[in-house]
């Protein structure tokens, strides 16, 4: 594999990916008062599914709405259930292949107040609903996981759902360590030569299943899985790409559409291009927020002034390309770097890791810094990886969108991307080669996403947020006919259970009670 592969930086990254591998960290921000009540006052999402709820849209579907989930303890965790659910490879030949998605579901801790399931998406794309479910107890609040069953479910072709398989551990450590901005013309040929090459090991490794890993085939899924868990509607909570899914969803059943919260949206009208460029402006929004924090504070480390602050930055990946540091047994290059520079910046309460980081780094120990790039990618302390993301993230993106960017035309792309992203730009732009090499057709055509007749859906987004810039949020809840905008005012990526009680208290509304808020509620 190449040192100089890019990885996709326009694939919206997963909250979880971020969120739950930061640990321990999470129960000391996302708490919530275990007594907090759960409202009964409006109508309540069914328990047992309404007549005609769960017969198949198609007869030849049959088979997988009927199914019953076999529900069991988890091996990691008895307090947890576990199940799989069979859905068809290809839905347009539902007698073929078949492939098991892997469900995970924490019960309702109050029994006597359930309401129903709560389906979770983390996004990524490519994050184990399944891990993000168990983590129910950090991610959501108490009157949320008291009254739902919360159930996340590996999507196709990720976590133990016929997970697609392209590199070894050794082959992804080199691919992350690349240089995500080549700057020779020998760069640039390795860089083609290594997206050929990888997508020719996804095929080889995981034929059956790298081209069957859409957007509109897991929202697919969903609906047989809603079936399955016996719910007449489904009620959902997606995050970050996970919010498109949700809206898929929404366009291809409308009827079936219970309360969707759809938290850090995805503009779904966008090309990859201009995803790259809406996400390129988001996180240089998050640098110069971090960066001003830091000289509001005094005595900042990175300079005297926000712009000198940015400078140090890019001064350091410059000194970073050209010369790795020492990370451990490893040495931290400029890929790794700018993963480490990220990935705090995703939720402000954890800036303070990247002052540590940087602070190191600047001394010449790239450890802290190499720490927060596996983070980011899940890879385990011992060189394993606890997902196989950071490669379904490709197959998934490349099926959605396969449109990718000539290298020899990316130079004359970077000043319009340094002019949004003057510190990362250039990495941005690069992105814009990710599918190269890709040439897998989906199964099925993303369809224009309006949703109309679908219930009233919760479309949440963060003014400051940088994977998901808060203009998806507003564009979204206007592609669909019944978005409802509501707002946070702050740092991070996404809103729910970030600190601001005005939107959690408004998300719980509208799950537990079916309370719409005004659109365009600002908290």
């Amino acid at each position: 594999m190449s040192q100089t592969m890019v990885r996709v930086i326009a694939g919206v990254t997963a909250l979880a990916l971020v969120l739950t591998g930061l640990g321990v960290a999470l129960a000391l921000v996302f708490t919530g008062d275990d007594g907090a009540s759960v409202g009964r006052d409006g109508p309540a999402p069914t328990t047992t599914p309404a007549p005609g709820a769960t017969d198949a849209p198609d007869p030849a579907l049959e088979e997988y709405y009927s199914q019953q989930l076999d529900w069991a303890p988890c091996e990691q965790d008895d307090d947890l259930e576990c199940a799989v659910l069979t859905v068809p490879v290809d839905y347009a030949e539902p007698e073929g292949d078949t492939l098991r998605v892997a469900l995970l579901k924490v019960p309702a801790t109050r029994p006597d107040q359930r309401i129903g399931s709560l389906v979770v998406n983390p996004g990524g794309p490519g994050a184990p609903g399944t891990t993000y479910a168990a983590s129910a107890g950090q991610v959501f609040r108490p009157a949320l996981f008291q009254a739902y069953d919360i159930v996340g479910f590996d999507p196709r072709g990720t976590g133990s759902s016929a997970p697609v398989d392209c590199l070894s551990d050794a082959e992804m450590d080199e691919f992350l360590a690349a240089d995500p901005a080549p700057d020779t013309e020998a760069e640039v040929d390795a860089v083609v030569e290594g997206l050929e090459d990888f997508f020719e090991a996804c095929e080889q490794n995981s034929p059956d299943i790298v081209g069957h890993v859409t957007t509109v085939e897991t929202a697919r899924d969903m609906d047989v899985l809603r079936a399955a868990l016996g719910e007449s509607e489904l009620d959902y909570f997606g995050a970050s790409y996970g919010t498109k899914l949700g809206a898929t969803y929404a366009e291809l059943f409308p009827d079936r559409v219970g309360r969707l919260v759809l938290d850090g949206a995805v503009d779904v009208s966008l090309s990859s291009r201009d995803l790259t460029l809406g996400q390129a402006a988001g996180f240089q929004r998050a640098l110069e927020a971090y960066v001003g924090a830091c000289v509001d504070a005094g005595d900042c480390f990175l300079g005297d002034s926000v712009d000198a602050g940015l400078q140090r930055i890019a001064d350091f990946l410059d000194e970073v390309d050209a010369q790795p540091l020492p990370a451990g047994e490893r040495d931290l290059t400029v890929g790794n770097a700018f993963y480490g520079i990220i990935t705090p910046l995703y939720v402000s309460d954890f800036w303070f890791l990247l002052d540590e980081a940087l602070e190191t780094a600047f001394r010449g120990d790239g450890t802290s810094l190499m720490r927060l790039a596996d983070l980011y990618a899940s890879r385990n302390p011992d060189g394993t990886y606890a997902d196989n993301s950071t490669e379904a993230i490709y197959a998934i993106n490349c099926l959605d969108d396969p449109g990718s960017t000539d290298p020899a035309e990316i130079p004359a792309q970077i000043p319009e991307v340094e002019e949004v992203s003057p510190t990362l730009g250039e990495v941005f732009a690069w992105s814009l080669v990710g599918c190269l090499g890709f040439d897998l057709e989906p199964a099925e055509e993303a369809p224009r996403i309006r949703a109309e007749g679908a219930a009233p859906i919760l479309v949440v987004g963060t003014t400051r947020d940088p994977a998901t810039p808060y203009e998806w949020a507003e564009a979204l809840a206007d592609q669909l006919a019944s978005g409802v905008l509501l707002t946070r005012d702050g740092d991070g990526h996404t809103a729910y259970n970030s600190g601001n009680e005005c939107i959690d208290s408004t998300i719980e509304s509208y799950l537990l009670e079916g309370t719409v808020p005004e659109d365009g509620k600002r908290c």
